[in-house]
């Protein structure tokens, strides 16, 4: 299941396709139809890849790989109901990660940017970090006007949840928030309300 995102502009994340490597360790991150991208990769994994291996996953409402990825034996399993739920985990993972130790993220956006922002504040590079899309594009969003930020975003536009105001979703990204940004669509004329298409879904 290839990503069906296209790159726009230069802060708009371009995701690739999980590959193992022959690092000492291997630490993956999954949420819901991610939980594929790491079935994919463990077909081409060497043999032993997963004694090394600690998995964490968030299962989809409509998309639970929970007894498929156990049954690759990796040295730990993970589950959290959601992301938030696993973002502590998440964090004293990273700040313990040792060194060599490869890192892959796989599923939604919101998945990989909080896990990438969760790394980045423990000290890891983004860059050195494997990630694939897949699933759900909704996108987590904040309004530049309120800096509140709202979650599983699918149309364009879209009322921000906090201060209530009609946002344009933009495609730039910021990966210190692990958010696309909102800016208000009708700030002259508050009236004009344009429909809301369901865009990232």
């Amino acid at each position: 299941m290839s990503s069906r995102i296209v790159p726009t502009i230069l802060s708009r994340p371009v995701y690739g396709t999980l590959t193992p490597t022959t690092a000492s360790a291997h630490l993956l991150i999954a949420d819901a139809d991610g939980g594929t991208a790491i079935l994919d990769l463990a077909k081409a994994a060497p043999a032993g890849f997963f004694d090394s291996a600690e998995v964490c996953y968030v299962p989809g409402a409509d998309a639970d790989f929970s007894d498929e990825l156990q049954q690759l034996s990796p040295r730990q399993f993970h589950t959290s109901p959601t992301i938030q739920a696993l973002l502590p985990r998440l964090s004293r993972t990273f700040e313990r990660l040792h060194m060599g130790t490869s890192v892959y993220l796989a599923g939604s956006e919101s998945l990989i940017g909080l896990a990438t922002q969760s790394a980045m504040q423990a000290g890891l590079d983004y860059q050195a970090l494997q990630t694939e899309h897949r699933g759900t594009l909704a996108r987590r969003v904040q309004c530049v006007h309120c800096k509140g930020t709202t979650e599983n975003v699918t149309t364009q536009p879209a009322e921000c949840a906090h201060c209530g105001l009609l946002l344009f979703v933009r495609d730039h990204y910021s990966r210190r928030l692990a958010a696309f940004q909102g800016v208000n669509i009708n700030a002259e004329d508050p009236t004009d309300v344009p429909p809301k298409i369901e865009e990232f879904t």
